[in-house]
């Protein structure tokens, strides 16, 4: 079986030499060899030149002769969750719904991010004591990646 951290080298090499904004997201690899590797870019969106060149650079360095492999390269998709920080930092101030392990589901705008924590905007009416409309309260909640089982991000029309 080819190993993922074999696949995760010749990926990286790639990248190194083409354009280090790319990172990896994800490698899956079966027991039948099925190769799966998830790109992303920090800024703007992954191009098909870069899937190519990453999935051009691996196959050519994996001997079908040894291990018969099938393989796939592709950005991660908008309807994935996200899987790494780099996706988390990417989409600071775009709107996302996180679950937790424990608190449930929030929805809300990712204020900021690090290798520590999310920090999610949400925005709720509540009402406020002496008023009689309910008002617009903005929180801002912390989540440390431990915490958080699944981010996924918010498509709007």
């Amino acid at each position: 079986m080819i190993s993922k951290s074999r696949i995760l080298e010749l990926a990286e090499e790639r990248i190194a030499e083409r354009d280090s904004a790319i990172y990896v997201v994800e490698i899956t690899v079966s027991t039948s060899n099925n190769i799966s590797v998830e790109i992303d870019r920090e800024s703007g969106s992954v191009t098909i030149e870069d899937c190519i060149s990453v999935s051009r650079n691996i196959e050519h360095n994996l001997d079908r002769e040894v291990e018969d492999f099938a393989l796939e390269v592709s950005s991660a998709g908008l309807d994935q969750p996200l899987r790494v920080v780099k996706q988390y930092i990417k989409n600071i101030g775009r709107e996302v719904k996180v679950k937790t392990f424990d608190k449930g589901s929030v929805e809300g705008i990712i204020k900021a991010a690090d290798e520590a924590v999310i920090i999610l905007e949400t925005k709720a009416k509540h009402r406020v004591e002496g008023r009689k409309k309910k008002e617009w309260v903005i929180n801002e909640l912390p989540f440390k990646y431990n915490e958080i089982k699944e981010t996924k991000l918010i498509i709007s029309f």
